[in-house]
């Protein structure tokens, strides 16, 4: 894009060039070896009224849970011999409901990294007007909207970036039934599945690879909804158009309804213990203990069919109490036609015997098969192809 300036700058004038860089594609899209960077480039200039004029838009990075990634920022001042000492960067993490939580703040050599970011956020110092920092071992709650502000004296500006994480939406709802939870039972319900509630971009891309749920759940916002890829009667009418359909926001106190889930990679490893009898709930938890795991939780198990490819035509007690399946490659005698989690129910835990899916974390502190940056002065983490696969409709039989 070629920029025009109205004027150029007086002499001694100041003004800052902050530059976000963003891979302008998910790791999910295309192999790794053509995965390729653009570069979006935010220009600021001081004009007359000292105003500050921003003249591109943001983009984005993606990652997935456990691995390391460099949020972009760079910035450039003239006259280029102002002390580096009184440059100050400030990122923030920025909510849908407007609301900040500070990051990492940096002025001269004095650095600060705020709440659960402690240990993990570094300024990459890949060289002069470089403000990018360094996640390390990304977890979900990281995916969002960051705000990178460089500060000199009197004069700043900012830049947006947005974290996007690889992963898996899945529709919830407790042994209780469906529409049973309010927006913050629907939060703890997720954590307690390993994920957390699902953005409304999330459950749009999962709509867009397959998903059809037909009853409304919560999302990361407060709003309701849920995705039809397949219009029919029961579900909104079968003469409105494919989409995800929007109750808007509701009250999070009174209103009930299921929750829509988004889960990441694995620092660990699902799999079906093989037994020769199937067993109830209560020798499901203890069978795993004994092979030095622990029933898996539903997002685990979501995580496991989509990038370890977990294909396995036997239902299995979750640490839930429901039982599902995970089916890569359809077929007839494993609940039909699409690849999918299947669900079951929740059994009598007493009397109803199944198999188990067990979880074991990894030994090493290496996540869903990449390795975590060491030192804030490393090089992005290494990413690797998906192996994913397209997330079609999740049924319950």
């Amino acid at each position: 894009m070629l920029l025009k300036w109205s004027r150029p700058p007086a002499f001694g004038e100041m003004f800052f060039v902050v530059f976000i860089l963003t891979p302008a594609l998910s790791v999910t899209s295309l192999p790794a070896d053509i995965e390729k960077g653009r570069r979006k480039v935010v220009h600021v200039l001081e004009d007359d009224t000292g105003a500050v004029i921003v003249q591109t838009a943001p983009g984005k990075v993606v990652t997935h849970r456990g691995g390391s990634i460099t949020l972009p920022c760079r910035f450039h001042h003239e006259p280029e011999n102002t002390d580096p000492a009184r440059i100050r960067i400030k990122w923030t993490k920025v909510t849908d409901a407007l609301q900040f939580e500070d990051v990492f703040v940096a002025l001269g050599r004095q650095q600060r990294v705020f709440g659960s970011y402690r240990g993990r956020v570094f300024l990459e110092q890949a060289g002069p007007g470089d403000a990018s920092v360094i996640i390390q071992n990304v977890t979900l709650e990281d995916y969002g909207r960051y705000e990178c502000e460089v500060t000199n004296d009197m004069e700043d500006d900012t830049g947006f970036v947005n974290l996007d994480l690889e992963g898996v939406v899945f529709p919830y709802y407790p042994r209780e039934g469906r529409y049973k939870l309010n927006y913050h039972q629907a939060e703890d319900a997720c954590k307690q599945q390993d994920a957390i509630l699902a953005s409304h971009s999330q459950l749009h891309k999962a709509w867009l690879e397959g998903l059809d749920w037909c009853n409304a759940g919560w999302l990361e916002d407060g709003s309701v909804q849920y995705p039809i890829s397949h219009p029919r009667d029961q579900c909104g009418r079968k003469d409105n158009p494919a989409g995800v359909r929007n109750y808007g926001y509701r009250h999070k106190e009174d209103e009930r309804y299921d929750a829509f889930c988004f889960t990441s990679k694995l620092n660990g490893k699902v799999y079906f213990l093989k037994r020769f009898k199937k067993v109830n709930y209560v020798e499901a938890m203890k069978a795993c203990i004994r092979d030095g795991s622990v029933v898996a939780k539903v997002g685990q198990l979501y995580a496991a069919w989509k990038f370890q490819l977990l294909d396995r035509c036997e239902a299995g007690w979750m640490e839930d109490g429901s039982v599902r399946y995970p089916i890569v490659n359809p077929r007839s005698r494993c609940g039909g036609s699409q690849p999918g989690v299947r669900h079951l129910g929740f059994p009598d835990k007493k009397f109803r015997l199944y198999g188990v899916y067990c979880f074991r974390k990894n030994k090493d502190e290496t996540a869903g098969g990449t390795e975590v940056t060491k030192s804030p002065t490393d090089n992005l983490t290494r990413r690797k192809s998906s192996n994913s696969i397209p997330m079609n409709a999740t049924r319950v039989i």
